[in-house]
């Protein structure tokens, strides 16, 4: 049986935790964050932003607020509040007949919230 991806997706920002994540991702999953031009290509690079994000976001206040779904696509509205900004945001992710994700794509609002969180997903990655 195909793993439903947005499942094991909610289940990873529950658990507020990347174990799991080698598990639904295609080897060719392309990120597209809302700070960097370019799509980030490749399992690793797409694990490493993911892993990132689900520290920088994995908040109390985090949650989604709406999902919308197609057979092979999903888009989960998130709200939280982090260093006092209220920040909202989309996940677009896509999955393949496997249920490995092949695309995921974070857009977000305000401004002040985008320049946050590109310096906290910074940090963070230059953590690792």
């Amino acid at each position: 049986m195909t793993q439903d991806p947005i499942a094991a997706w909610h289940d990873l920002v529950e658990r507020r935790s990347a174990d799991g994540l080698d598990a639904l991702l295609a080897d060719g999953a392309v990120f597209h964050s809302p700070v960097v031009h370019t799509p980030q290509v490749g399992k690793a690079v797409t694990k490493a932003y993911l892993s990132a994000a689900l520290r920088v976001f994995g908040t109390d206040s985090f949650h989604y607020v709406r999902e919308l779904r197609g057979d092979h696509d999903a888009v989960l509205e998130f709200e939280l509040i982090l260093d006092g900004i209220q920040i909202n945001g989309v996940d677009m992710i896509q999955w393949n007949e496997a249920g490995l994700i092949t695309d995921f794509k974070v857009m977000l609002r305000p401004l002040k919230a985008v320049n946050l969180i590109h310096e906290k997903m910074a940090a963070m990655l230059q953590s690792r």
